[in-house]
């Protein structure tokens, strides 16, 4: 594990080691393929954003929602962006294949520099980088309540 991976969830530290495997000029382009790669919304959050989460700090409509599993003490995490924001679906996708499914400590342990790691600063602008800061916040805000709950 790289310093740039340290600290970091096997799935998380093998995206952003494919980050900072390409060029900068490519990093975009794999932001763009992940954004390719989220998984629809689950039909019972179709049409149902008032049962989502709004990230209001993303410059995008961008919605999220848990799915606990207290006996396994996981979390799923759906996201709902709309098709025509790909940077904000590959933040988000990143985030899902990276965090979904993973368990409470292991949300709550990812360091909060994720967006730094990846090595988008030259081809994302600050803005976005911060909503996917603001994502990466929200979840774990949200396990956090949600394990606090269960006392």
């Amino acid at each position: 594990m790289t310093t740039t991976t340290a600290g970091l969830p096997e799935p998380l530290a093998e995206i952003v080691e494919e980050f900072q495997a390409v060029p900068d000029q490519q990093k975009l382009e794999l932001l763009l393929e992940l954004s390719r790669e989220l998984p629809d919304v689950p039909e019972q959050y179709q049409d149902r954003a008032d049962t989502m989460e709004q990230v209001v700090e993303c410059q995008t409509p961008l919605f999220l929602a848990f799915e606990f599993d207290d006996e396994a003490r996981t979390a799923e995490i759906i996201f709902a962006a709309p098709p025509e924001a790909p940077t904000t679906r590959g933040f988000a996708s990143i985030l899902h294949q990276g965090l979904s499914g993973l368990s409470y400590d292991e949300i709550l342990a990812t360091p909060d520099d994720v967006p730094t790691r990846l090595g988008l600063a030259k081809a994302i602008t600050p803005l976005r980088l911060r909503g996917m800061s603001a994502m990466l916040g929200r979840i774990k805000r949200n396990v956090t309540e949600h394990v606090a709950s269960l006392s």
